[in-house]
């Protein structure tokens, strides 16, 4: 644990991941091209990214029972494959149909290889280390949507669709050929993995993977910071800043590079705090899920188009999303035995995609329904339009802040039965300020004791 191969071995896993999230975000910078490729309605275009999102999602549990048999390394290299066969698939897509099955296969892909990740991550690394490694591979993976929101966006529009779809094949080809030449599952010298589980087993697993009420926590804290970082990359970020904001693709593309920025410089934070304060995770979620809201009202409540500044604000506080996204992994990996933590964190990953599908296809269904009663004045992608139909991001926001405060009282009340007592927050301020104050009081009396 600790040793420089374990660094190794977490590298090639983070390069896996990254290449699935450049794969995931693709059609997000692209979603422009699509509506004309395609001919398609905004529903439609909304569909690619839902659907892709749906099978992420479905397959997230199956996935999580699939690592703890078969470990990282064959899921990793089977869910690059997947990708690059989705993004050559979309690649010569013309129509509708063609075009979803190549983002189903991404999402497949994109599925197994997360979970297989994070997975890697308490085998390889001592306890103490693993919230910060854990923040720091979120971190470096969301290089991968930079990946998607400069070079590939420069392809796109240089050399056209067909080019930049292969590019994107290439690299997960790429990620085959490291993962199975360089990952491993275990350190010399762990324990191999215990033999298959029959269906029965498999379901006892999941079962008390899900009764845990620390994983239902975890859950629910992914659910609530994470979709709307995605809804705004994945889908209709873009779209609202070129065509409802009237900002040019240069300005779209560094907003979309300050949100990756700022996703990796404050995971590292985020990390220290957890390894630090582990009682006040779920605190932190509910901080994030409040500066989400600010910033979405102060951008949709304005009467007319948004400051730079303001929607500069807007990027970085939906950025800090998906680090504190990386919360919910952290508890599922306290509240679960190491043998349940694929399963448990498959759980914990379905919460924020579920949101962002459903959200990005009622954003899409909200603006059609506008569109064609004439309320946008045929501007399909209009302000007006986008300004209620991503409004509908405050009630999934509402839902899981009320779903996180009921599943943590019964995570504490399952404390406080093994004698672990977590005291209210501003109690918890409030002494500690009493302890700076009585140590400072102390220095001082030494400092005048020790003086002639």
């Amino acid at each position: 644990m600790n040793a420089p191969r374990a660094w190794l071995i977490w590298t090639i896993g983070v390069l896996a991941y990254l290449v699935a999230v450049a794969q995931r975000t693709s059609f997000g910078v692209s979603g422009l091209e699509a509506t004309e490729r395609f001919h398609a309605s905004a529903a439609a275009i909304s569909f690619f990214t839902v659907l892709q999102l749906l099978v992420y999602a479905g397959l997230q549990i199956p996935v999580g029972l699939l690592v703890d048999r078969f470990g990282s390394r064959a899921m990793i290299a089977s869910g690059a494959v997947l990708m690059g066969l989705g993004q050559l698939q979309l690649a010569y897509a013309d129509a509708v149909p063609a075009g979803v099955l190549g983002r189903v296969l991404v999402g497949a892909g994109d599925a197994m290889t997360f979970v297989s990740v994070i997975r890697l991550v308490p085998i390889w690394f001592a306890p103490a280390r693993v919230p910060l490694v854990t923040q720091l591979t979120g971190m470096s993976g969301q290089l991968g949507q930079l990946i998607s929101v400069v070079p590939f966006a420069l392809v796109l529009h240089s050399a056209g669709w067909n080019t930049a779809f292969l590019a994107l094949s290439s690299l997960s080809a790429l990620a085959v050929v490291l993962v199975l030449a360089l990952l491993r599952d275990v350190p010399p010298g762990h324990p191999p993995r215990e033999s298959a589980q029959g269906l029965r087993a498999t379901g006892v697993t999941l079962a008390r993977a899900w009764r845990q009420p620390g994983t239902r926590l975890g859950l629910w804290c992914h659910f609530t910071v994470q979709f709307s970082g995605n809804v705004f990359a994945m889908s209709w970020g873009y779209p609202f800043l070129v065509s409802a904001q009237g900002l040019n693709p240069a300005t779209v593309s560094a907003l979309m590079g300050l949100f990756v920025v700022t996703s990796i410089l404050v995971g590292p934070l985020f990390g220290t705090f957890v390894a630090r304060h582990p009682m006040r995770r779920s605190a932190m979620v509910l901080l994030i899920t409040a500066a989400t809201a600010l910033a979405w009202a102060a951008v949709l409540l304005l009467p007319s188009r948004a400051p730079l500044w303001l929607l500069a604000l807007l990027v970085v506080a939906l950025a800090i999303g998906g680090p504190g996204s990386m919360i919910g992994f952290d508890f599922a990996r306290t509240f679960n035995p190491s043998h349940r933590i694929g399963t448990a964190t498959g759980i914990v990953n379905v919460g924020g995609f579920v949101a962002a599908l459903l959200t990005i296809y009622l954003v899409g269904l909200i603006l059609d329904l506008l569109h064609t009663g004439g309320f946008s004045g045929g501007e399909l992608y209009g302000l007006p339009s986008f300004r209620i139909a991503l409004s509908v991001q405050f009630l999934f926001l509402l839902v899981g802040t009320v779903l996180i405060l009921m599943t943590r009282r019964k995570v504490r009340r399952q404390m406080a039965a093994q004698g672990v007592h977590v005291p209210p927050l501003l109690v918890s301020l409030a002494n500690q300020r009493r302890r700076r104050v009585e140590l400072r009081r102390e220095r001082l009396a030494k400092q005048r004791s020790s003086t002639p």
